[in-house]
């Protein structure tokens, strides 16, 4: 019994399609997004298994890869979730003084969380002459279940670095664009 695998064109762009259909239709819930990114896969390995192969081992095959792949595609979309709180939060504490408040918010390219919004704080100042950084103390402020309830704020602290003229996030955890997934 022979195969043929479809054009790899045609296999990453069911992979894409299953994906960017699972980001939007489950955006704001990561459990319910990583487990729904699985099932999307799963529909669309089966899919693609269908139209390559009667064989069970092949078919078992393409669909640990398209699941692969999909769960690829969501860690990292959730990257880059990341990546903007962190550059908003580095933004907004890059010209504040010790003491001085500054809100921040971002709006997310990818719909796969809710828009993010808090305060930032520097607590201190780090470093030496061509190494300025500072420990900072910023929230996340989740919008209250009822209406005229505050938010829910959640703090957290890190440090942010001026690089050239640009203030970047300094901490390796959460940060992920260096380490990947070995943290």
């Amino acid at each position: 019994m022979s195969f043929t695998f479809p054009p790899i064109a045609a296999r990453r762009g069911a992979v894409a399609l299953a994906g960017l259909a699972t980001l939007v239709a489950l955006s704001g819930c990561n459990s319910m997004l990583s487990e729904g990114t699985g099932a999307a896969a799963g529909i669309a390995g089966t899919a693609i298994a269908n139209k390559v192969t009667d064989n069970a081992t092949v078919a078992t095959g393409i669909g640990l890869g398209v699941q692969a792949g999909a769960k690829a595609a969501l860690a990292y979309a959730q990257r880059k979730t990341r990546g903007e709180e962190q550059d908003a939060i580095a933004m907004a504490a890059g010209p504040l003084a010790v003491g001085k408040v500054a809100n921040w918010q971002v709006k997310h390219q990818l719909p796969i969380e809710s828009d993010a919004q808090g305060q930032v704080t520097v607590s201190r100042l780090i470093g030496g002459v061509d190494l300025e950084c500072k420990e900072v103390v910023f929230s996340i402020d989740t919008p209250a279940d009822k209406a005229g309830d505050p938010p829910v704020r959640e703090f957290y602290v890190t440090t942010v670095c001026r690089d050239g003229s640009q203030w970047r996030w300094a901490s390796a955890e959460p940060a992920t664009a260096r380490w990947g997934s070995l943290q």
